[in-house]
Formats: structure tokens, sequence, C-alpha cells
């Protein structure tokens, strides 16, 4: 069935959102089972930021509908064929990535209780619990959110009315892939999970980009659709482990040692290309001028904040001046991209280091202009951990627009992590 005629067919009282525990980005189960085996009895509360305050949400989407979708995600468990993908697949060249400890739980998951208000045409949505298992929430009720509100949008539309949207939103993409084709040595994948249109979107985007793009083509952070186009699944790690280490440090002296702590964890489980330093949390800069040694002999960085000629350059600095080659380094741009960004910083730096693009929300949420007002076009929406044990957490960036923490707190970390004046620069996404 094509999308629009699914669009259009309103017959099912709940058609789901999120269809597997395993829709979901592969840095979350990384992560998880990171958590799980170091800091399994945190507890935690993530919740849901709107910073695109002009889209009110609860104005917009049913409560009912959205507890179904909600609802629907906690009767969800692993299937035998995805727990046999896992178990078995081999992923960055490794075997057994999740261990038996680890898969013997996540086949036992049910994901803990939500908690939803309507407050100011905004829903509040909490989570609270074990960290393992709250931060396998984020994703889907991102996802859930963001369907919830094109399905809004789209619902009074007729039937040829939603055949030229998409037809339109086909057009629109297949031209980026067409301009991506003359980048040679091209690496990009689809970062878009989070803050898609819909998963049948996000799921022809994924197709599109395999048939345009080729070997340019790596692979996909959504892990159902990796296992079921047969992909690659890519990711790493995320802000939220060196948020959550921090909020635990007992004293200033730890709290400085967190976001280390973080990666020698990490260091202990994975090698090659799983070892990527995601330095802005608390400041790229102040990270790498302080990281230890071993750091520098990590694959490479994810740049997913500020200026990201100006990130990729310190790196670049950072590792000649710690007598590594940039040149087989790993520079992954995360932030906020779309084909003209791409284009640039391929050109900037192919050859100078490994380049590669993760795509997110212009990739599989970019219906602007093709709808009356915009009433389509992407908005920022995150969820995020906002404590631990108790303790707020804290998040700087390399764009203060990205911040957040009480100010106090925040006050607190700039100082510890020498954060001094920054620029801001518009979150589009």
């Amino acid at each position: 069935m094509d999308i629009a005629t699914r669009v259009h067919n309103h017959k099912w009282k709940i058609d789901p959102i999120v269809r597997s525990l395993i829709d979901n980005d592969f840095y979350k189960l990384l992560m998880c089972q990171s958590v799980f085996r170091n800091r399994p009895d945190t507890q935690v509360s993530f919740s849901l930021i709107n910073r695109s305050k002009s889209i009110r949400l609860a104005d917009l989407v049913d409560e009912g509908e959205l507890r179904e979708q909600l609802d629907h995600i906690r009767s969800l468990s692993l299937t035998r064929g995805e727990s046999t993908w896992m178990r078995g697949n081999t992923f960055y060249g490794k075997r057994q990535m999740f261990t038996p400890e680890f898969m013997d739980w996540f086949e036992a998951l049910r994901l803990p209780p939500y908690h939803l208000e309507r407050r100011d045409g905004q829903y509040e949505l909490t989570f609270e619990g074990s960290w393992p298992e709250v931060m396998l929430w984020e994703i889907p009720a991102l996802a859930v959110l963001m369907e919830l509100r094109s399905r809004a949008v789209l619902h009074g539309l007729k039937k040829f009315e939603l055949q030229v949207l998409y037809a339109r939103a086909m057009t629109k993409l297949w031209e980026k892939v067409e301009r991506l084709r003359g980048l040679d040595t091209l690496m990009i994948a689809d970062f878009g999970t989070r803050r898609r249109h819909s998963f049948l979107w996000q799921d022809w985007c994924v197709q599109a980009m395999q048939e345009g793009l080729g070997e340019g083509f790596i692979g996909t952070s959504n892990c159902l659709i990796a296992k079921n186009r047969d992909l690659a699944a890519i990711g790493t790690n995320a802000h939220e482990l060196p948020m959550v280490y921090a909020a635990l440090a007992e004293d200033d002296a730890a709290l400085a040692r967190a976001p280390y702590e973080v990666l020698s964890d990490w260091h202990e489980e994975h090698s090659g290309n799983l070892r990527v330093i995601l330095p802005d949390t608390y400041g790229t800069a102040g990270f790498l001028e302080r990281a230890p040694d071993w750091l520098a002999g990590w694959t490479g960085i994810r740049i997913d904040s500020g200026d990201p000629v100006a990130g990729a350059e310190t790196a670049i600095a950072w590792w000649t001046a710690r007598g590594e080659d940039p040149s087989k380094k790993l520079v992954i741009f995360s932030d906020g991209l779309d084909v003209d960004k791409i284009t640039e910083l391929h050109r900037r730096f192919s050859g100078r280091v490994k380049v590669s693009f993760g795509w997110g929300t212009l990739l599989t949420n970019d219906f602007r202009g093709l709808t009356p007002d915009d009433a389509l076009a992407p908005f920022s929406l995150v969820c995020k951990a906002v404590s631990a044990n108790g303790r707020p957490t804290v998040k700087l960036s390399d764009n203060p627009l990205k911040a957040m923490g009480p100010p106090e707190e925040v006050a607190r970390y700039k100082r510890i992590f020498g954060v001094g004046a920054q620029r801001e620069m518009e979150v589009l996404v």
C-alpha cells in the first residue's frame, strides 16, 4: 500500500506508530547495555521538552490517541526474530555485540509507566524509574508525538491532495539525493528516527537513499529498519551518558572527571568505530584540552552543536598536538544537516579527515513549503534525562540555546568546565 493511501485510510482505531522495541536508535541499545553493566540501579527521570513553543502540541494532538500509542508501546516485547538479529548479527565487525546477560534482560523487558499532563497548550510527559528501562522511552516517545502531529495536520486532506503532497515530498528528497551523488567518497547515514514524519516515511527515505547513493549510504540508526532492509545499524553514544554520570558526581572534582569516566567505561566495552568521542556536552574546547592522552587514540569524533567548521578544526588541531594523524581520523557531522551544509563540510574537510554524516530531521521530515502555513515544517522536540538519583542533570552544549538545567547548576558547570562566552546559533531541529 502506498503511503498516501495508508495515511488517508482512517479505519484503524490505532495504527501503531512504534511497531517494535527495536524501532529505536542503535546508540540507545548500545548505551543501554553499558548502563545495564555499569549503573543499573541509577534512578532517573526523563522529560519531554518542546523547544518550539509556537507548536502547541496539546492543541493539535488528541490526548486519548496519545495515550493509546504510549500504552501500545508498553505492551511490546522482543519477537524471536528481533532477538535472533541482536544476538547473532555482526555490528561494526563484531559478533555478539550484545551479551547474553543483557539479552536475557531485554527479552523480558516491558517499558515502565509514563506520566502525562496537559499544561498551557503543551504536554508534560515524564518517565521515571531505573535508568536502563527509562532510557528506552526517549526515541519512541518522540516518534509518537512527531507522527501524531503529522496525522493531525493531514487528517482533513483528501485522497488526491495526499497523493500530490507525498509525490512532492518524494521529489524534494530525490533531488537532494541527486545532488549528493556528486560528492566523491561520501559516507552518510540516516539519523532521523526521533523526529521523523512517520515510520512509513522514514522507511521510504532509507530505501531512496539506498538506491540513489549506493555505497555512499552506509546505514541507518533505526534498528528495525536496519533489520528489515539488511542494512548496517549505525550509532555509538550520546549526551545522556555524561549528563547522568555528572549528576551523580559527589563533588566538583568528581564532576570534572565524570565525562572521562563515561568514556573509560565505554573503552572497556568497545573498540574500532564505536570509539567515537562526543565532546560538546560541557564544551568541546575544554573537553579536549583536559582529555587524557588515551582518548586521542580513539577512532574519531562527532560534531553535534555549535559551528561545525570550528568544531572540526578544533579536533584536527587537538589530534595534531597529540601526535595523531588527522587524515586517519573520522569526523561525524550530525547537527541540523541538509544538502548545502553537507556539501560545504564535505568539500572543506574531505582528505583532511575521514568525513561522515548522520542526516536526521531534514532527511526524514522535510515537508517545508508543501502545506498551507507550512503546517508540517519540522520543529525542535527533545526528551532528555532531567534528574539522576534526585539530582538535576545539566547540558551546556557548544550552542547556549541547547543548554538545559537549573540556572545555578548551569553556572556551576560552566565554572568547573571553564566554559566562557558562547555564540548562539539558531536551533532549527
